[in-house]
């Protein structure tokens, strides 16, 4: 059952979606702007999957029911503690049509666009962190962990948001976006860290160093404003960029009120609060 949603607003975008009876949506903590009277409220520690597996696996009794309760109860203390891990709400709100059609409305935290991605089961949805505001409750939400090179070197992006499953997802990021596919650029596209919304799975992510230690590269990092990395995005598939970053938003607003934290240079001079 196709989710019937409808993205409004210019400056600060809304979701507003129809269910019908029967049919879940959830979103973090936060996101929910309203509902009808006919949609219940339920707020949840475990993610869809879980509630997933807690209903298929039946009142199996004895040992096997509270195998099957431990077994859940770990896996939902494993979900938030990877979400608190990654700075993300540890609880999720769930939303149900009855007695006919519903409605409610999310958006997300900061002045931008939303997108509804629908996924077909065939490939994942990566995005960056406090981009997803809601999903169809037939979508996983889950952590994924860059790790190594990409994560250590490149400070944001470390930690991923990852949607699997068939089904709406509802992301929502700052500024505006443009869409792009890097294949349609030699295969390889290199953009600001802080500008990365979403990407599909098949689309590789790392992060490089902008330039070595000579005279330009120093240039570039400490007078850029970009500090010392760039993110490289390279392969065959979707990507979503945000014209404005969380970073540039915050300097902004503090230099409106007198406590620029940028500095003359930006890059590495940048004293903002992390």
């Amino acid at each position: 059952m196709t989710l019937k949603q409808q993205i409004v607003g210019n400056a600060m975008q809304m979701a507003v979606c129809t269910l019908q009876p029967g049919q879940t949506v959830y979103c973090e903590a936060g996101k929910f702007l309203f509902k009808t009277a006919n949609v219940s409220m339920d707020t949840r520690l475990a993610g869809p999957g879980a509630q997933r597996q807690d209903q298929g696996g039946g009142a199996g009794g004895g040992m096997g029911g509270m195998g099957g309760m431990l077994r859940q109860a770990m896996g939902t203390a494993m979900q938030v503690g990877q979400r608190m891990l990654a700075g993300e709400s540890i609880a999720f709100q769930y939303f149900s049509a009855s007695g006919g059609e519903g409605t409610v409305g999310f958006a997300g935290v900061l002045p931008g666009e939303m997108r509804a991605l629908e996924l077909d089961g065939s490939r994942a949805w990566y995005a960056e962190k406090d981009a997803f505001v809601a999903a169809e409750s037939t979508v996983d939400f889950g952590i994924a962990f860059q790790g190594g090179r990409t994560g250590t070197s490149g400070g944001e992006g470390f930690i991923l948001e990852k949607f699997t499953g068939r089904g709406t997802v509802i992301i929502a990021g700052a500024g505006n976006f443009i869409d792009l596919n890097p294949a349609d650029f030699g295969g390889r596209i290199e953009v600001d860290t802080g500008c990365i919304v979403a990407f599909e799975d098949g689309v590789r992510y790392g992060v490089q160093r902008i330039g070595g230690l000579n005279r330009q590269g120093i240039m570039n990092a400490v007078f850029g404003g970009e500090g010392l990395s760039l993110a490289t995005l390279e392969g065959d598939g979707r990507v979503i960029l945000q014209s404005m970053t969380i970073e540039g938003l915050a300097n902004a607003l503090k230099k409106a009120q007198g406590g620029d934290k940028q500095g003359p240079t930006g890059g590495l001079f940048s004293t903002h609060a992390g």
